[in-house]
């Protein structure tokens, strides 16, 4: 029986990914568990496997395509099989040319395709098919390469490189038609898509500057195409970021609570562990130090270690906290699981080993899903004090500042110099009121301020 190859939702909020390429081609003997396509998520790429052992039939989502969450975009069928109804009633899935036993058997010769003028019939191969009827081919002018003349995807590819115009570029369908209305030459554009593709927002943009009207003034106008300017196109991570931070702000009232806390104790508790660590032993850093105290406050605080769904709120027994790392390109949240169960090293380990994977491009979908609360630590680049984006559906997010040395009064009011830190919460004022923040950040400055309180209560 077949078998759909979907779009795996790998998390929370995911509601589309972006076809990056497909791994092996259709009529390829798979097995279960194999990666047949690598698709791009909300900041990184992910497999898509095999569900079982088959043929790869009936791809019907294509390179730059963006594909909705759970959407089928191929099946897994048996050698003579032939795909279901709703698979569009594609044509049946001869046996793969890559089993030896199919090849040593006579294979019946596939189902016949007509041309898009139905003057002839032709053997195509169901994505060609597609591919053709999407860029407006007539199959009866494409020269077939595969057996006994059968059109396939490489043929009508060769044919639409050798055309004029819109074949020169890579360019989705939507992209494709939306130039032919508009009388727009594809190859004047560049494409913001994988690869160089031109995606039809490309074609609209192109088209929206062709509509400006002139400049009317007297004085020579200047424009855009007067000033020297460099265009960035928004890559799927980028436009990802784009998309919740602007939801973020939108649908979740933030406020913000900050306080100054002297980290004279914790950095001495750090100091205390390196001088006593054995030598294969990693140093312990005072953002492990800060991360433990959070988890530490958000178990007296359960409300912030929360997700906001609808009209509810989620409260979570784990506590998972999200480390905001800057890469290039964009940002990235790695998660640290358990954080409360767990040691300064320890921590330091994990997160000196999620900040590599996330500079190399090695996170995986795990490595990013399931944070209950975040930090965005900006105290490196010398940033005294910021706010922070609340990342959904999270109820909250500390933004740490740099160490700055400040003269401050003791308990006996006299004057003495500490490393103070500035630390601001933010929160969704849809689940967190402010005297519930303003308890959680004092409680955090004790623990910051006196880290033994984390061994005693």
């Amino acid at each position: 029986m077949a078998k759909p190859v979907f779009i795996p939702k790998f998390g929370f909020t995911l509601e589309e990914s972006e076809i990056v390429q497909w791994l092996v081609e259709e009529g390829t003997t798979v097995q279960a568990g194999d990666p047949v396509a690598e698709v791009t998520t909300d900041k990184v790429n992910m497999e898509v496997e095999a569900p079982a052992d088959g043929i790869l039939a009936g791809i019907c989502a294509q390179v730059g395509d963006m594909v909705a969450v759970t959407a089928t975009i191929a099946w897994i069928v048996a050698p003579g099989e032939e795909l279901p109804p709703e698979a569009t009633n594609l044509p049946s899935v001869e046996q793969s040319e890559a089993s030896s036993a199919a090849q040593a058997q006579p294979v019946a010769p596939p189902p016949l395709s007509t041309g898009n003028n139905g003057s002839k019939a032709v053997q195509s191969s169901p994505v060609a098919s597609r591919m053709a009827q999407a860029h407006d081919v007539d199959l009866n002018q494409v020269t077939g390469s595969g057996r006994g003349g059968r059109i396939e995807r490489r043929d009508v590819e060769a044919l639409l490189a050798g055309q004029d115009g819109l074949g020169k570029v890579r360019a989705t369908p939507a992209a494709r038609r939306l130039a032919r209305e508009a009388a727009i030459d594809l190859v004047s554009l560049t494409g913001s898509g994988p690869l160089g593709r031109v995606q039809a927002v490309d074609v609209e943009q192109a088209q929206a500057a062709m509509e400006q009207p002139p400049a009317t003034s007297q004085q020579p106008a200047t424009t855009m195409s007067d000033i020297n300017t460099t265009r960035i196109p928004f890559t799927n991570m980028r436009r990802t970021i784009a998309r919740r931070l602007q939801q973020s702000m939108q649908e979740a009232p933030h406020i913000f609570f900050e306080a100054s806390a002297s980290v004279a104790e914790l950095q001495a508790l750090c100091d205390t562990a390196n001088q006593h660590r054995m030598d294969d032993d990693p140093k312990v850093n005072l953002t492990a130090g800060i991360t433990r105290a959070v988890a530490w406050t958000l178990r007296r605080h359960p409300l912030l270690n929360s997700h906001i769904g609808d009209n509810e709120s989620i409260l979570f027994e784990d506590i998972h906290i999200g480390m905001a790392v800057a890469l290039e390109n964009g940002l990235v949240v790695p998660v640290l699981r358990h954080v409360d169960r767990k040691g300064l090293r320890e921590i330091s380990i994990e997160i000196r080993s999620l900040a590599e994977k996330a500079r190399s491009g090695k996170l995986s979908q795990a490595d990013m899903s399931g944070g209950t609360f975040s930090i965005s630590n900006l105290g490196m680049y010398g940033v005294d004090r910021f706010t922070a984006i609340i990342n959904p559906p999270e109820v909250g997010i500390l933004a740490v500042g740099a160490i700055k040395k400040s003269l401050v009064l003791d308990e006996n009011d006299e004057p003495v110099v500490q490393p103070m830190m500035t630390i601001t919460l933010s929160v969704d004022h849809r689940v967190i009121d402010g005297a519930v923040a303003a308890q959680f950040l004092a409680d955090l400055k004790k623990a910051i301020e006196h880290p033994s309180m984390m061994l005693v209560f």
